[in-house]
């Protein structure tokens, strides 16, 4: 969850396309949720219960939405900074024959100190248009922490004369990306924009 590259596909929801307005014009987190989100007040409950009375600093949204044989399936997610903090949501639809309707969202929160975050790395797509212009094309931000998120046994190379074993250990990661298919200019620049803060925020 949360801009993983782990992160599991999300079920069967109905009525998908009510959302998913173009955020990036909007400064105010309630405003792009309001328009990106198909369930922007439990987002905003989810994310002003923790933010407190600190003012958002920046944030970048996420939604995609594919059709299966199932039906439309959709995950959504926000990444907050408060300046200290990054605020990190994520919601997706589960199938629950006793809840009315037939389903349920799960709705998470996690909170990362800044200066629990190791790393920020920022790759962007730069080419031209028509007239020559620069134009960014896409951007991928990944944020790596010192927290494990994988520990695994490598076992001794069987010609060895020791009987040594290791452990590989792969650190916690967040993965966030927009793309001129998958969000247009107006988010990869506020992607961007995230990065930069980020990288500005978190502790040396």
């Amino acid at each position: 969850m949360f801009g993983k590259a782990t992160r599991s596909r999300p079920q069967t929801v109905s009525g998908a396309g009510a959302a998913g307005a173009d955020w990036s014009p909007f400064r105010r987190i309630e405003d792009a949720a309001g328009a990106y989100f198909l369930h922007a007040d439990i987002a905003l409950d989810a994310i002003g219960g923790v933010l407190g009375h600190r003012r958002v600093r920046g944030f970048t949204l996420e939604r995609v939405v594919d059709l299966t044989e199932a039906g439309t399936s959709v995950w959504q997610e926000a990444a907050v900074c408060d300046g200290r903090r990054l605020i990190l949501w994520h919601s997706e639809e589960l199938a629950d024959e006793k809840a009315p309707g037939g389903t349920v969202l799960d709705s998470s929160v996690q909170v990362l100190p800044l200066d629990s975050i190791g790393h920020v790395g920022m790759r962007t797509l730069v080419g031209r248009d028509e007239l020559g212009r620069r134009i960014d094309r896409g951007v991928y931000v990944v944020l790596a922490t010192a927290m494990p998120h994988e520990l695994s046994a490598v076992a001794a190379d069987p010609d060895s004369p020791l009987p040594v074993t290791s452990a590989k250990f792969r650190p916690e990661a967040f993965r966030f990306s927009k793309s001129l298919d998958d969000g247009g200019p107006g988010q990869i620049a506020r992607l961007i924009d995230f990065g930069r803060l980020l990288g500005r925020l978190v502790p040396s």
